[in-house]
């Protein structure tokens, strides 16, 4: 997953970075919350997701705010008017006269604001965990001074991630990512000033100056900007739509509700429904991986770790073709696969484990059946998930499998031990899992 070619706008004497993707007719800007980098929206599997929806139906600018990101920063903290300039500059560097504006967060603030003051500009407003006034994201000095000693002391730590995506709570791998987001979004003293400006956010009194058809989308649960934060902008803007969702994540690229919240932008955007996602297909999904490869690699050493991977590669290759298996990508110490069937899964799955032996290393190996969503070569969504956390489960040498692909797989000639449920990262509900062999 790539960053696209980053682009910069001149705005005054600030260098804006942005981003175009999207293969759509309708222009898009995305406005940010206070912080962001361009190239961390493609650093994880959830955000790329996410973004691609968008560019399935429009051609979308994504740009980093003066002083975070990969845009200038040391210029000094900016007035709401020259974050506006910065949105113009983008626009106007791309020839784009109108486009409809999606805010999120304190990036819906501004984006409100654009839409008020450039009516011209601005076709459509989408807002998602959006606020009129600060107090709605911190309510008081003392929450004040505890997200500033946050800062201080843990910023770049990710542990906020669990705040703005709770669903994610307990996933490692999310927490890296949104560690890495903190330290390229902005440095610690950058964010303290940041939020210093912030503080002084309240466009309350210019909401009802809004003329664009405008949809607000906020979580009732949200654990940053409260579900008060979202009425009031929706009851301040003339006929302001207001989805209310019962979701707890402020990020809205996480949650149980993502897919129909894409549905509702894309209607509200183009004036029609999505139609039904041929992308979208029912597929068994296969993860494998070298157990202890990190202490493989080393010990072998660059140039005889890369010809074991070779013959490793060819006998999934080999598999695969036996198996009627697709290979989705390689993940350098295993693989991704789909499959039209569950127990091809199994035994293309048992048959590398007991092949890799005379390689002198063993396999994991986790399958799971559901939904995938296909984009370009690659494959998404929570059964991907699923079956990437069921191989996390394995021990060396070993097959796991969910029910669901058990109950699936009944008339084969394989057997199941029962592992029992397991509360998965990242997964709303207990997977119960199984150990898959050979009768």
């Amino acid at each position: 997953m790539k960053a696209h070619p980053t682009r910069y706008a001149k705005s005054g004497d600030v260098h804006v970075a942005y981003q175009r993707f999207g293969r759509g007719s309708l222009n898009l800007v995305i406005v940010p919350g206070w912080i962001s980098n361009l190239d961390c929206w493609w650093d994880h599997p959830s955000t790329v997701s996410w973004l691609e929806r968008f560019g399935d139906y429009a051609n979308v600018l994504l740009f980093d705010k003066r002083g975070t990101g990969l845009s200038d920063r040391g210029k000094g903290m900016p007035g709401m008017d020259e974050r506006m300039d910065d949105i113009r500059a983008v626009m106007d560097h791309e020839g784009i006269e109108d486009a409809a504006l999606f805010g999120l967060s304190e990036g819906g603030t501004l984006a409100a604001l654009f839409a008020a003051s450039n009516p011209d500009r601005c076709r459509a407003l989408v807002l998602q965990g959006a606020l009129a006034r600060f107090e709605h994201w911190i309510e008081d000095e003392t929450a004040f001074n505890a997200f500033l000693a946050y800062v201080h002391d843990y910023w770049g730590s990710g542990a906020s991630y669990v705040h703005y995506s709770p669903s994610m709570a307990g996933d490692a791998e999310y927490q890296g990512w949104w560690a890495r987001r903190e330290r390229a979004g902005a440095s610690p003293g950058a964010v303290a000033d940041l939020m210093h400006l912030n503080r002084q956010i309240s466009v309350a009194q210019v909401l009802p100056a809004v003329q664009s058809p405008t949809l607000v989308i906020h979580r009732r649960k949200d654990l940053i900007v409260d579900i008060e934060g979202g009425r009031e902008v929706a009851r301040l803007i003339p006929d302001a739509e207001l989805l209310e969702l019962s979701g707890a994540d402020h990020a809205p690229w996480t949650g149980g509700d993502i897919d129909m919240i894409a549905d509702r932008i894309e209607e509200f955007l183009t004036g029609a429904k999505p139609s039904p996602a041929v992308d979208r297909v029912l597929a068994t999904v296969l993860f494998t991986d070298i157990v202890a490869s990190t202490e493989l690699a080393t010990q072998l050493g660059d140039e005889a770790w890369d010809r074991l991977l070779h013959r490793h590669d060819a006998l999934v290759d080999e598999q695969l073709a036996r198996f009627r298996g697709l290979k989705v990508k390689s993940l350098g110490d295993g693989h991704l696969a789909t499959f039209d069937g569950p127990a091809r899964a199994i035994y293309a799955a048992l048959a590398l484990t007991e092949a890799v032996e005379e390689l002198g290393f063993e396999l994991r190996a986790g399958v799971h059946i559901g939904e995938v969503k296909r984009s370009g070569d690659d494959i998404s969504g929570l059964a991907v998930h699923i079956a990437a956390r069921v191989m996390g489960e394995a021990e060396p040498g070993e097959c796991l499998v969910s029910r669901t692909v058990r109950d699936l797989a009944a008339g084969s000639d394989l057997t199941f031990r029962e592992r029992g449920q397991r509360v998965l990262k990242g997964v709303p509900d207990p997977v119960q899992i199984f150990n898959a062999s050979k009768i």
